[in-house]
């Protein structure tokens, strides 16, 4: 069995759903310490003008070293899902699958969030049924699995009985490749080309957008472009 594991994480690139879609179990590692400026909690969409963020505001003030991601607030009284809605309504409008996909997205803009990881989880199952990933989503903090960095990775891959453990190719920093070995598991390592698609916006093509801009712009082609060939999962 192939085991992905990552951060949680607000309208991921498209390497991130890749990754899934190769797996047979994805694991959201979200009982580890959140970490300011990460992309657990912002991403980038395509404009006319180029590319922006769009951030959803924590409330981390004080609270930073003893922050679990499972544990983040989103940042009362401020009107980030509204300007984040019309930031993608605005810059998408003319995409040609806009108006089909919208309407879901809008909904999930309009529920009062008050904690990070439910909205988070609800926005992933969205991108999972709009890119028909099928792949079973466990969340590391009901598997009750500790250890830091690769140790882990590697007690997490043990608890569901993993043979192959897809990392993506920052893994090459940390993993402990004979402790794997050892324990009968073999990595892989995702190195994404990021393919090239139409995007509705004038100028050149922006890579590394969140999921949306490819959403909005292929619609029910966005699957095949996120699985074809545009990863070479390379033996450790």
């Amino acid at each position: 069995m192939t085991v992905s594991i990552n951060q949680p994480a607000y309208l991921p690139w498209l390497g991130y759903f890749n990754r899934i879609a190769l797996s047979d179990l994805h694991i959201v590692l979200d009982h580890v310490q959140f970490e300011k400026n990460s992309f657990v909690n912002r991403n980038k969409a395509r404009t006319r003008q180029g590319w922006t963020w769009l951030t959803v505001p924590l409330a981390t003030k004080g609270r930073f070293g003893h922050l679990s991601i499972n544990s983040l607030s989103i940042a009362p009284n401020d009107p980030w899902a509204r300007k984040h809605w019309t930031t993608i309504r605005t810059s998408y409008a003319r995409a040609p699958f806009f108006k089909d996909l919208a309407p879901a997205y809008e909904a999930l803009y309009t529920k009062p969030w008050m904690d990070f990881l439910p909205m988070a989880r609800d926005f992933m199952r969205q991108h999972l049924a709009d890119l028909a990933i099928d792949t079973p989503v466990l969340s590391s903090s009901t598997m009750g699995v500790q250890g830091t960095k690769s140790d882990l990775v590697l007690n997490l891959c043990r608890a569901v009985g993993a043979d192959i453990y897809l990392s993506g190719p920052l893994g090459r920093d940390y993993l402990d490749e004979e402790a794997f070995a050892s324990a009968g598991i073999d990595i892989k390592y995702q190195d994404f080309e990021h393919p090239i698609y139409k995007q509705c916006q004038p100028g050149p093509f922006e890579p590394a957008m969140g999921v949306l801009d490819l959403l909005f712009n292929l619609g029910p082609s966005s699957r095949a472009l996120v699985l074809k060939g545009s990863s070479r999962p390379q033996a450790a």
